[in-house]
């Protein structure tokens, strides 16, 4: 299936046709949007579809569904939506939704982005693929990658948790401790594939991650009655933020939903960051658009980026939007963690960040307790064990008898 789209760039707006090879645009550097043809898009068809995955959204994406039987690749996508009315109520918030990315093949967001850079790779012949993670990139590029028979390489920070770096080898990928930060593996997968010429999967470097990323967009919109894209209630949506891509994929999303007239309004989107990896939120707070790196400090491993490779993208998707960005600390992540779990959904610190910041967000009075919330959970907790340990605290261990379970009932 020939699938139709083009290039431009989100800062200068240069454009370059579909064959263009570049990841970035090579004027400016600057990260590239997919334009795809959207002319056939039917709501119908999509609200008809029986595949309940990112691929019934094929009109809005640039490659096509994967041919071949049914793997990892053909099932990301579709994740549950919550309402815990419960845990509205003790927060403050007459509506909250929680849309539990845990429940993707590798447990997290980033088998979205994967399975459409795998696809795209797939189709274009490519043997090897590249990409730095803290965990659950790699485990969605290793696992799609597997899926394809395609080589996958992953370079990951020493310190990542061992649940994500055991997933990586399990599905078989080439993994590569890295005794630095985030950031330097990401440096060194860029010298790696111009050297290698493999294939750079990088999120906020390779566009085609912002296309996989944008499906939730397209799934909220299906998810939640109509109500809230209309003129009659504004959805407020909090996702975490490390590098960028997920919060710069709703936006774009929703941003072409808008374009073929299929929502009448924007929702709000807020981004949320650990208080010690707060690179975006520092520039909102600035009220200017200089992304300046820090130093990332935070328990949050799939956030901590000290310099956001779509810093701007993911700025721009609150700002464009009426949105906020919150910075929370790491006692406001493990208290999230806890939060959710009462109501039976288990999150990794980055995914738990969300809901601290919609907590945040009630708290200080930034939005309404009428204002519907929306919280984007993206990542199992089975990723970091270690997290939420420190979240709930050990069981006891008692001696087998019943004198014993007394003092603990």
């Amino acid at each position: 299936m020939d699938k139709r789209f083009s290039y431009c760039c989100s800062i200068c707006l240069a454009t370059f046709r579909q064959d263009y090879t570049g990841y970035v645009c090579e004027h400016c550097s600057g990260n590239l949007d997919i334009i795809p043809d959207l002319s056939l898009a039917d709501p119908h068809e999509v609200r008809s579809s029986r595949d309940y995955s990112i691929w019934r959204y094929q009109a809005f994406l640039p490659v096509a569904r994967p041919a071949g039987a049914a793997n990892a690749l053909h099932t990301t996508g579709w994740t549950p939506v919550y309402e815990p009315q419960q845990l509205a109520r003790r927060i403050g918030a007459e509506t909250l939704f929680v849309k539990d990315e845990g429940r993707n093949p590798t447990a997290s967001f980033k088998d979205r982005a994967s399975a459409v850079v795998v696809a795209h790779a797939q189709a274009t012949g490519v043997k090897t693929i590249i990409t730095a993670s803290s965990g659950n990139a790699g485990a969605a590029l290793a696992a799609m990658a597997a899926a394809a028979e395609v080589d996958a390489v992953i370079l990951v920070p020493r310190r990542a948790p061992p649940a994500k770096v055991a997933q990586l080898l399990v599905f078989g990928a080439r993994v590569i401790l890295v005794d630095g930060t985030y950031d330097d593996a990401f440096d060194l997968t860029l010298e790696a594939s111009r050297h290698f010429g493999w294939y750079c999967r990088n999120t906020g470097y390779n566009p085609f991650t912002l296309e996989g990323k944008k499906t939730a967009a397209y799934e909220i919109w299906e998810q939640l009655p109509v109500d809230y894209f209309s003129m009659k209630q504004t959805l407020n949506i909090f996702v975490s933020v490390g590098d960028g891509n997920i919060i710069s994929g709703i936006h774009k999303g929703f941003r072409e939903l808008l374009e073929i007239g299929w929502i009448d309004r924007m929702p709000r989107i807020h981004g949320v960051q650990a208080e010690g990896s707060a690179a975006v939120a520092n520039a909102y707070y600035a009220g200017n658009e200089e992304i300046q790196g820090v130093d990332a400090q935070t328990l949050a491993d799939s956030i901590s980026v000290g310099l956001p490779r779509d810093g701007l993208r993911a700025l721009r998707a609150a700002t464009q939007t009426g949105g906020m960005y919150f910075a929370v600390s790491d006692g406001e992540i493990l208290s999230a963690i806890s939060d959710l779990g009462s109501v039976g959904i288990f999150a990794e610190p980055a995914g738990a960040a969300s809901f601290a910041g919609a907590k945040k967000a009630l708290q200080d009075g930034k939005i309404a307790s009428n204002d519907p919330v929306f919280v984007l959970n993206t990542g199992n907790g089975l990723k970091d064990i270690k997290a939420a340990v420190q979240a709930v605290g050990e069981a006891p261990v008692i001696t087998p008898s019943l004198d014993a379970l007394k003092k603990f009932i």
